[in-house]
C-alpha cells in the first residue's frame, strides 16, 4: 500500500494547481502519475465540501481498469467510493443508482449520460482523461460535454498530447475550460484570428506569431510538465530499419499510387479518393491488400515479416512488443510467429507479460495506447505497421517508456523503402516538433 508521502513533489504541485484553478488543463507526459494526482485533488475537494460528485470521462479500457484500481493502491484514497458506468445501458443505469463520489464513464457514452440527466446534471466536477479525444468541435461528444458547462464548477482536462494534429486541436479543449474567453467563442473566430487559409478554405496555416500568442493566452489555466524534467527515465532510442521491396513489387506499388487502380490475383482494387489511397498504400507497404471492406485480402510481399524475423533473432534474449494496424497484419504475424501472444483485454495477459514470460506480444496502438502498465515486461517496441496519428504513436511508445522501466527503450520502425511509410515517419516527426514546442512554452 502506497501512502501520500510517497507522491512526488511535482505531484503535490499538480494537486494544488487543480484546487486553485478549478478549471484547468494538465499537459502531463505519460508516466507522471496524473491519475493519483487528480484523485488526491478530488479527495481533498470532497473532504472540504467544495465538490460533491465527480464524473470522470475516459477511454473504455481506462474507465474499466485504471481509476478505481489506482485509488486502491493509495491509503489516503481508500475512502473514495467509485461507480463504473460502462457496458450495456441496463448496467449503466444500475451504476448510477448507487451513491458514490466518483463515477467513471467511457467517452463513447458521454452523450448518453448528458441526455439521461438533461438539466438535472448532478456532477459539479468533470474530469476528461485524454482530452485530445474531444478536439473535434463538430463531434457529438464535444457538443454533449459542452452542455454540462453551466452545471460544473470544476473542469479538468488531462492529456499528454493536446495538439496531435496541430494548433487547431486546441480550441475545443480550451473552450471547455474557459468558455472561449482565451481563444474565441467559436471555432470560426479562432481560425480567423490565428490562421491563414488557402483560397478553397480547406487548409489552415498559423499566422506569424500565432503559436506564441496562443501559448500566452492558455498559460493562466495550463500546467505543462514533461517526464524528462522531473523523472529519471532510461534513454529512449529511435531506430529506423529500411525494408527493401523487390523491383516488381515496387513497380506495382508505384502503378497503384499513380493510377489509383491495381489488379492482384484477379482482384480489381480501386482507390476512390486520396484518403482511401493512402490507407491502401499503407496496407501494401505492410505486405497485404484488402480486396473488400477489410475482410478478405491478398498478400503483396513478405519483406516486413522477414525483417521482423531477423530482429527477433538478433534480440533473442529480449521480449518484444509489436505494433500492428490492420487485422490482415495480425493474421499474418500470428501465422508467421506462432508463439506470439495477442494483447487482449484480460489482466492476466498483462500480468504474464510483466512477469517477462511472453517473448513476443502483438498490440494495436489505438486499442492499447492508454492506461495500461506494461513497462516491466520488455524494452523493445517494433512498429510493424506505421500510423498517422501522433497521439496513438506517442501513447503506445509510452507503454514501455515510463516510470518503472529500468532499461533503455528501443523503438524500431520497419519502413518500406520508397513507399508511403517514409512520408508517415516524416509527418510524425514534424507533428512531434510542433507539439513539443507548445508543451515547452507552457511549462
Amino acid at each position: 500500500m502506497l501512502h501520500k508521502h510517497n507522491m512526488h513533489k511535482y505531484q503535490f504541485h499538480t494537486v494544488d494547481f487543480i484546487k486553485e484553478k478549478k478549471r484547468a488543463m494538465l499537459l502531463l507526459s505519460m508516466g507522471m502519475g496524473k491519475t493519483v494526482s487528480t484523485l488526491t485533488a478530488i479527495s481533498d475537494l470532497i473532504d472540504s465540501f467544495c465538490v460533491n460528485k465527480v464524473l470522470v470521462v475516459a477511454p473504455l479500457r481506462v474507465a474499466n481498469s485504471v481509476w478505481k484500481q489506482e485509488a486502491a493502491l493509495w491509503s489516503h484514497l481508500k475512502g473514495l467510493r467509485f461507480q463504473i458506468v460502462t457496458g450495456p445501458q441496463q448496467a449503466r443505469l444500475k451504476a448510477l443508482q448507487f451513491d458514490a463520489d466518483v463515477y467513471v464513464i467511457n467517452r463513447e457514452n458521454i452523450e448518453w449520460i448528458v441526455t439521461h440527466y438533461g438539466k438535472n446534471f448532478p456532477f459539479d466536477m468533470v474530469v476528461i482523461d485524454e482530452s485530445s479525444s474531444f478536439k473535434n468541435a463538430g463531434s457529438k461528444r464535444f457538443k454533449a460535454i459542452k452542455k454540462t458547462l453551466p452545471f460544473v464548477n470544476y473542469m479538468l482536462l488531462l492529456t499528454g498530447t493536446p495538439s496531435p494534429n496541430g494548433l487547431l486541436d486546441l480550441w475545443s479543449q480550451c473552450y471547455l475550460v474557459d468558455y472561449g474567453a482565451s481563444l474565441g467563442k467559436t471555432m470560426t473566430v479562432f481560425k480567423h484570428r490565428f490562421f491563414e487559409t488557402d483560397y478553397m478554405g480547406y487548409k489552415f496555416t498559423p499566422r506569424s506569431g500565432a503559436q506564441e500568442q496562443i501559448e500566452k493566452l492558455m498559460s493562466n489555466y495550463t500546467l505543462s510538465m514533461q517526464a524528462e524534467d522531473y523523472l529519471e527515465l532510461p534513454e529512449r532510442i529511435y531506430l529506423y530499419e529500411t525494408v527493401s521491396l523487390n523491383k516488381s513489387v515496387l513497380n506495382d506499388y508505384k502503378e497503384f499510387e499513380k493510377n489509383l487502380f491495381i489488379e492482384i490475383e484477379g482482384n480489381e482494387i480501386e482507390a476512390l479518393s486520396a484518403g482511401v489511397l493512402a490507407n491502401k498504400l499503407l496496407q501494401y507497404a505492410n505486405g497485404s491488400q484488402y480486396t473488400d471492406e477489410f475482410h478478405n485480402y491478398v498478400v503483396t510481399h513478405d519483406e516486413k515479416l522477414d525483417a521482423l524475423a531477423e530482429l527477433i533473432d538478433l534480440n533473442e534474449s529480449d521480449n518484444i512488443l509489436v505494433a500492428y494496424n490492420y487485422k490482415a497484419d495480425l493474421e499474418r504475424l500470428q501465422k508467421r510467429f506462432g508463439t506470439g501472444i495477442l494483447l487482449d483485454s484480460k489482466q492476466s495477459t498483462i500480468d504474464i507479460w510483466n512477469a517477462k514470460k511472453i517473448k513476443l506480444l502483438f498490440a494495436h496502438p489505438q486499442s492499447f495506447g492508454h492506461g495500461i502498465n506494461i513497462q516491466h515486461g520488455g524494452s523493445i517496441i517494433i512498429w510493424f505497421s506505421l500510423v498517422w496519428s501522433l497521439e496513438y504513436y506517442q501513447q503506445f511508445n509510452a507503454r514501455l517508456h515510463r516510470q518503472g522501466q529500468t532499461m533503455p527503450v528501443r523503438i524500431i520502425h520497419l519502413v518500406a523503402e520508397s513507399t508511403i511509410d517514409e512520408r508517415v515517419v516524416n509527418v510524425l516527426k514534424d507533428k512531434d516538433i510542433s507539439q513539443s514546442n507548445l508543451l515547452k512554452a507552457l511549462r
